[in-house]
């Protein structure tokens, strides 16, 4: 029996107001979410804190590693059904911690990691455009996630919500079940027998496991790919200010005296417009005369992105919100179709794996930092175009870093090879020998066989 909608709420959260959606709904999490982040609530956070996809990353990488992408799925899937489920039944805030929160965001994690690697492997001449087009359904979770979560608390209540939702996430075991296995390491395979035992068991073993926690954890690669180490602190810093509007825009417009309802429709004019706007942004990103500029265009729909909160903050009026919403999507969508494209062509695919499980869990450190500290600037200003102005400043100094130190990366590359192929045509005459016998005198001059390569 499905509980009604004059259930007793749990304890702590009848002093909470769920008036309007946030669009964190697309990590499923919609209701804790609005009931516990509001501003001025005086409940912490925990149930988003820990639903938050990425600070599992190196788990779900050695998941990858050794099940394979389309176990891993349908690991998460089951995990984050039954986190759902198990939700309905809870009585207290604490219970919801660790259901709703830690079960379902593990499973989240999982499904999600492992959907974004596996992608990565299937497609290589138009990676671009598949990734665009599978952040399509982001898109479609942010423009039908906050009117299905608002008929479903009103019709069922929480708990049936709740349960409805478990009932979604469980499709995502039939998805990954569907998905074709592929091998996520590149490294060849050997038919010889384990090596033998070590004398040195216990520095073997410290060694053995420091390895490993490198290679999973990929710091291995912040330490010596410069670009990733550029990408990952831009993002972190972006992130900063990226949410922000999809968390404050409805309560600034009902502030203002915008309805409930057409505010809580601007959301999802955002998601409807990313459902066309992404697959244009991936057309144009895997076009050959953008190939190597992605990183580039993303640091471009970055800085577009903080422009556009400006108008944001200038004027509430609801058609003003609207024309706001379309110009923000545009940026919007450059920023999701080529977030996880500009990652591969920086790591390589046999590395993807454990790079993306640090890049999560750096960028979730930013996305859980980022509401609270908006919350405390909005009340100490009690005005939101400060928060507007803050996720501005995030997002240009973001885009102005990351673009600059691609631009300073590439000089130096630039640089660097006419001297690596002058030492190279070097070290070739020597060790060959290459001479020529002068026709004028019987001495043998040494000359220089260049080779040009053409393609790499």
């Amino acid at each position: 029996m499905v509980p009604s909608t004059k259930e007793r709420p749990l304890p702590c959260w009848d002093r909470i107001g769920a008036k309007t959606p946030s669009p964190i709904s697309a990590l499923l999490c919609l209701t804790l979410l609005e009931w516990t982040c509001q501003p001025g609530s005086q409940v912490t956070p925990g149930p988003g804190l820990a639903c938050l996809p990425g600070n599992t990353g190196p788990l779900c990488s050695i998941l990858v590693g050794r099940f394979g992408c389309r176990v891993t799925v349908m690991l998460g899937g089951a995990l984050a059904s039954l986190g759902m489920v198990a939700s309905s039944f809870c009585h207290t805030l604490s219970q919801l911690y660790l259901t709703a929160g830690f079960i379902t965001g593990l499973g989240m994690c999982f499904s999600f990691q492992s959907s974004i690697t596996v992608l990565g492997f299937y497609f290589s001449r138009h990676r671009a455009l598949a990734n665009a087009l599978a952040s399509v359904g982001v898109s479609l979770g942010i423009t039908l996630w906050p009117l299905l979560s608002r008929y479903l608390l009103e019709n069922l209540g929480w708990r049936g919500t709740f349960l409805i939702f478990g009932g979604v996430l469980l499709h995502c075991c039939v998805c990954g079940a569907i998905l074709r296995p592929v091998a996520t390491s590149t490294a060849p395979e050997t038919k010889e027998g384990p090596p033998p035992p070590s004398k040195t068991s216990s520095p073997g073993c410290l060694a053995a496991c420091g390895a490993a926690i490198q290679r999973h954890l990929a710091f291995d690669i912040l330490r010596h790919n410069a670009g990733y180490r550029v990408f990952t602190l831009g993002v972190m810093w972006m992130i900063l200010g990226f949410p922000l509007p999809h968390v404050f825009l409805v309560p600034y417009a009902t502030r203002h005296g915008v309805d409930e309802h057409k505010a809580a429709l601007l959301i999802s004019i955002i998601g409807f417009s990313n459902i066309f706007l992404r697959p244009v942004a991936g057309l144009l990103a895997g076009r050959r005369d953008f190939a190597g500029h992605r990183k580039y265009l993303f640091s471009l729909a970055a800085l577009l992105n903080g422009l556009t909160n400006l108008v944001c903050a200038a004027s509430a009026d609801f058609r003003v919100l609207v024309v706001y919403c379309l110009v923000y999507s545009v940026s919007m969508s450059g920023i999701g179709a080529l977030l996880f494209q500009v990652l591969m062509d920086i790591v390589p695919m046999d590395r993807f794996s454990s790079a993306l499980g640090l890049f999560t869990i750096l960028e979730s450190i930013s996305i859980l930092t980022s509401p609270p500290l908006a919350g405390l600037l909005l009340d100490t200003t009690n005005n939101f175009s400060y928060v507007f102005y803050m996720s501005s400043f995030f997002l240009i100094s973001a885009a102005l870093f990351m673009g600059g130190s691609f631009c300073v990366l590439q000089k130096k590359e630039r640089q660097g090879r006419p001297a690596e192929a002058e030492g190279a045509i070097t070290e070739v005459a020597s060790e060959r020998g290459l001479t020529v016998e002068d026709p004028r005198s019987s001495e043998k001059q040494l000359y220089t066989e260049i080779t040009y390569v053409t393609s790499v």
